[in-house]
């Protein structure tokens, strides 16, 4: 039987089964979308679907861990989330302190190393220092990386590797012609891992919302109308599934 046709709560007792040959995939990126929408269904305040949503992460992470991902890219708060409302903001904030509270042992005991892409140094100073000593705690870790992108904007992450090869053209490091595809790919805030394979987005929008546009060149595109808060490792094996099922060919036949 294949793994992900198994009940969910089966697959951490088939963990050992998890190889190359049944192509898990290396690399999952996800835009969390839809908190706000799934508030709104059941007559709650914005901020109770980021809420739920902070607690799914928990359940994901876990998920993905189990099925043998490596990296695990959640795209937690972009540079043009800043336009919400004050209130809003100021409360999205404040949940990586309480996750990381209230969910870091339980990363740790699975194994899992915690990092960040994008501008944290412009985060509030505690939202920071939460992210920091958990980053610092689970450094030793070799399981799943969490690699939440916060304050995250793609377009802002390649204008701000363009600006770092300008530079290091004019200290002589590189000339023009030396600069290529894979120049750009190592000035990149994820320079330190593989592009994603499988990119997912939930809420029902088709859209990429500047997230990642360099490395999902080639990642397998998955969209589901289920909001972030109720996707849960059920849906996610079925996206992992999908994968499985599909040929990359990288432009080739």
């Amino acid at each position: 039987m294949h793994l992900f046709k198994l009940p969910f709560k089966k697959i951490r007792e088939k963990e050992q089964l998890l190889s190359a040959e049944i192509n898990v995939p290396e690399h999952v990126a996800i835009i969390m979308d839809g908190n706000g929408r799934w508030a709104q269904k059941r007559g709650l305040p914005r901020i109770a679907g980021h809420r739920e949503g902070m607690d799914n992460v928990k359940r994901v992470v876990k998920a993905a861990n189990h099925m043998g991902i490596h990296i695990l890219t959640l795209y937690a708060f972009s540079t043009e989330n800043w336009k919400r409302p004050t209130s809003e903001v100021e409360y999205i904030m404040k949940l990586p302190i309480d996750f990381l509270q209230h969910y870091l042992p339980e990363l740790i005991e699975e194994n899992v190393r915690i990092e960040t892409i994008g501008e944290i140094e412009r985060l509030p100073k505690n939202t920071r220092a939460a992210i920091l000593r958990a980053k610092d705690q689970t450094a030793n870790n070799t399981g799943l990386i969490l690699n939440i992108a916060i304050n995250y904007g793609s377009r802002g992450e390649m204008l701000h590797s363009i600006k770092e090869i300008y530079q290091e053209v004019q200290e002589g490091k590189y000339s023009i012609n030396d600069i290529t595809e894979e120049t750009l790919s190592k000035h990149l805030y994820t320079k330190n891992y593989q592009d994603p394979d499988l990119l997912i987005r939930t809420s029902g929008e088709v859209r990429l919302s500047n997230f990642l546009l360099w490395q999902s060149a080639y990642s397998e595109l998955w969209f589901t109308e289920t909001l972030w808060p109720d996707f849960g490792p059920e849906e996610f094996g079925k996206a992992i599934q999908d994968f499985q099922q599909r040929k990359r060919r990288f432009g080739g036949i």
